[in-house]
């Protein structure tokens, strides 16, 4: 995971904001930042008034660095933004436009990943590049986009794999990563393809797996471009959580197994997020394990 991280700080910082709002932020600091620098310097008169003064001191040094510095990092990160920006454009139209598998093969992994950010921004979430090392754990992306409930959270592991197929242990850590993070549901992309034991597995869950053919077809229709396949599949939609009942063991115990570590379940409640109230089966070694299961 080092070399995600490798020169990535900028570009995760970058990602955040848009680029032009990272060119209305720097005004914004300077003027802000100029107003406390251009306050005169404090005075203690008394005994007693020492330590705010040293306090306002402090502060109004900080912004005299400040109001050149900051506005210079936003000036920055809207240039990195931006170009950023033209590159994922230039990869999806690139793909979109190309029928075969030498546009996906061609990118470095970095690439990839935003060419799948490019792909879900225009099925219309929002995209938030952690690269892989950010808060969600194993998601590359983070998704949202308004739902009834408020706006919900999905998470996103990209695989540039051209050699081998995409295995089960991959789906099912982030099924694991979803459940600890109370994410909506999950995508795993590659451009490659999966294994019948990782279809298998999504079957049935809130996890959406996406081959290296989807996700150029998904880049043509999106785009509006490109020769169109011959055999035309679905757009991306939201996972749906499983509302089929869980399987059973046969020995009397009518509780599920975990899709993660295969232990019993116990009948929970959720008590925030978007399902909060709702009944669901949740590992009975929570926390060490976070598989859940819905209701059927």
């Amino acid at each position: 995971m080092a070399r995600r991280n490798r020169g990535g700080l900028t570009q995760a910082l970058a990602g955040l904001l848009p680029w032009w709002a990272w060119l209305i932020a720097a005004p914004v600091f300077y003027l802000v930042l100029h107003g406390l620098a251009s306050q005169p310097m404090p005075v203690a008169i008394k005994v007693g008034e020492f330590g705010s003064v040293a306090v306002r001191t402090v502060l109004k040094t900080w912004a005299g660095f400040g109001q050149y510095l900051l506005p210079i990092i936003c000036l920055l990160f809207a240039a990195v933004a931006g170009a950023r920006r033209r590159q994922r454009s230039r990869l999806a139209a690139e793909v979109a436009q190309n029928p075969s598998a030498d546009a996906l093969d061609g990118m470095s992994w970095r690439e990839f990943e935003m060419l799948v950010g490019e792909g879900f921004r225009l099925q219309g979430f929002r995209v938030v590049e952690t690269g892989g090392g950010g808060a969600d754990g194993g998601a590359d992306l983070v998704l949202s986009r308004p739902g009834q409930n408020g706006s919900e959270k999905y998470l996103v592991q990209c695989k540039q794999w051209r050699a081998y197929k995409v295995g089960v242990d991959v789906v099912r850590e982030l099924y694991g990563v979803m459940a600890a993070r109370g994410a909506a549901g999950g995508f795993v992309v590659t451009s490659g393809r999966f294994t019948d034991e990782a279809r298998r597995f999504a079957s049935g869950r809130n996890v959406e797996l996406v081959d290296g053919p989807r996700l150029r077809q998904l880049l043509q229709k999106a785009r509006g471009g490109g020769a169109q396949p011959a055999r035309q599949e679905p757009a991306l939609q939201t996972p749906a959580a499983p509302v089929a009942s869980a399987p059973v063991q046969r020995d009397g115990d009518e509780r599920p197994t975990c899709p993660v570590c295969g232990k019993r379940m116990v009948r929970r409640v959720a008590k925030r997020g978007a399902s909060a109230g709702a009944a669901f089966w949740g590992c009975v070694d929570y926390p060490g394990c976070k598989g859940t299961r819905g209701m059927g």
